[in-house]
């Protein structure tokens, strides 16, 4: 937001008295009611929601003010002085309104948008309506950098800032949590094969391809998330929470789909292939044949060429039509803004995140149609594919596809070579991305000194690559 410049203003002895009063009149028109009649959607007791940018034409009078007096220091202090008692006045109004808002049964009914009902209720409107008047404020905090001073010789406004921080948090927070709910609850499910009475929908493709009832449910939701989502966090100071969300559930999807149990990924050396292109043969029936015509008689000629062998593609897992799904849906959820510097690394924070499940996907892609066998190879098209996905994740995908095959005793679980329980393995070392990477070198080496007393591993190339692949992610890379 580019605030506004003054390049003087009027200071005789009356200026702090006239501030003073313009500041009141601006906290009054801030939380004045809307013009206007009521709809029903957004009424409660008569009363609308206060509309967006009030934070904002409020803060543009503080900016004003504020940026007119960079000449003069001891003005400015007794501004910043003058301008605590209106916001703190704005301040209260806002925590009583909440107060109300917030113990209401309704503020979480429903406590996530629904298909039925994808829009707040007049309390949830009301109540983010509060909300984004203080995160347009807080955006101007921002912009003159006020409140950030703990001295007490400062401008004095930290607690304000704290104050208007906690009123996003109280309303934004808890709307969020139903949202983050039910995504951790659907991203979770696809670790579970889909049964085979799910739907199946219409594709292109002469080979159905069975959908998960939780991709189902996400592409029916994720749009009505994404709107939300946009409304909640609509002021730059809370989009860090929205980065938290949206890193927190693609990491819950990848650990989902990496541990999905059977994978049903098979390498092209026991292909899984779909001849596409071969003509059905004549159906047999008690119908005499008929007369043949007089062309096929002539004698013909052999064509210039062979006929083309009917055409061979490999037909992909459910798993990797959801993953490539779930990868599109949480890609589309909206992400932090680009325009400032806070915002714009939370932004390139979610964008890692969402490019490690693309590369979940592409690794997926990779197993079910790579033809390198060679050892080196193989290791190094691994090491390519893996560089933007933690080790723990593809490990058993990896595993699973070239190590424990059916016929090698698979698969098997990265808890079960530690000797971990499951539960305890996810919670110590796939809480996030931050605790993976912390994990990867001792989790990498047992698994290694597993496999180094595995029979039979050193004489397969494709086991060797997977081996040879794990060495390269926990040997530490050499700095300059």
């Amino acid at each position: 937001m580019s605030l506004p410049q003054v390049g003087s203003t009027v200071q005789d002895g009356s200026y702090l008295q006239v501030l003073s009063l313009k500041l009141s009149e601006g906290v009054s028109k801030a939380l004045a009611q809307p013009a206007g009649s009521t709809t029903t959607g957004e009424s409660l007791n008569g009363r609308r929601p206060i509309p967006a940018g009030r934070g904002r034409e409020f803060g543009s009078l503080i900016a004003i003010e504020l940026n007119a007096l960079h000449d003069n220091p001891h003005l400015r202090k007794a501004v910043l002085r003058s301008l605590q008692r209106p916001l703190s006045a704005l301040l209260t109004n806002l925590s009583n309104n909440l107060l109300r808002l917030l113990s209401s049964p309704e503020f979480l009914n429903p406590p996530a948008p629904t298909i039925q009902a994808p829009d707040p209720n007049p309390t949830q409107a009301h109540a983010l309506s509060f909300a984004t008047l203080a995160g347009e404020l807080l955006e101007v905090f921002d912009e003159l950098e006020l409140g950030l001073d703990t001295d007490v010789r400062g401008d004095g406004l930290k607690s304000t800032r704290e104050g208007l921080l906690s009123v996003t948090t109280r309303v934004i927070h808890p709307l969020v949590a139903g949202i983050r709910a039910e995504l951790t609850t659907l991203v979770e499910a696809l670790e579970s094969p889909a049964p085979t009475s799910a739907p199946k929908p219409a594709t292109s493709s002469k080979v159905a391809v069975t959908q998960h009832p939780s991709v189902i449910t996400l592409q029916a939701v994720v749009p009505i998330y994404a709107r939300a989502l946009m409304r909640y966090f609509s002021t730059t100071p809370t989009q860090s929470h929205l980065a938290s969300l949206e890193i927190s559930v693609v990491w819950r999807a990848l650990v989902a789909l990496a541990h999905r149990t059977p994978s049903q990924l098979t390498p092209p050396s026991s292909p899984n292939l779909a001849l596409v292109g071969v003509k059905k043969g004549r159906p047999v029936g008690n119908t005499p044949p008929t007369t043949p015509p007089s062309t096929r008689f002539i004698l013909k000629l052999p064509p210039s060429r062979p006929p083309s062998p009917p055409t061979l593609h490999p037909v992909m897992p459910p798993i990797v039509s959801d993953a490539r799904a779930v990868c599109d849906l949480l890609s589309s959820l909206p992400r932090p803004a680009d325009d400032r510097e806070r915002t714009r690394l939370a932004r390139e924070a979610v964008s890692d995140a969402c490019g490690g499940l693309k590369a979940l996907l592409r690794l997926m892609e990779s197993v079910q149609t790579s033809t390198t066998h060679s050892t080196e190879d193989l290791s190094r098209e691994l090491g390519t594919l893996t560089a933007d996905l933690p080790t723990l994740i593809a490990l058993p995908v990896l595993l699973n596809a070239y190590v424990f095959t059916g016929d090698k005793g698979g698969p098997r679980s990265v808890p079960s070579i530690l000797g971990l329980p499951e539960e305890r393995y996810r919670r110590e070392c796939l809480a996030g991305f931050g605790r993976a990477e912390e994990c990867t070198a001792a989790v990498g080496q047992r698994v290694l000194d597993v496999l180094s007393n595995q029979p039979g591993l050193s004489s397969d190339p494709v086991a060797e690559a997977v081996v040879c692949w794990l060495k390269s992610e926990i040997t530490p890379t050499p700095t300059d």
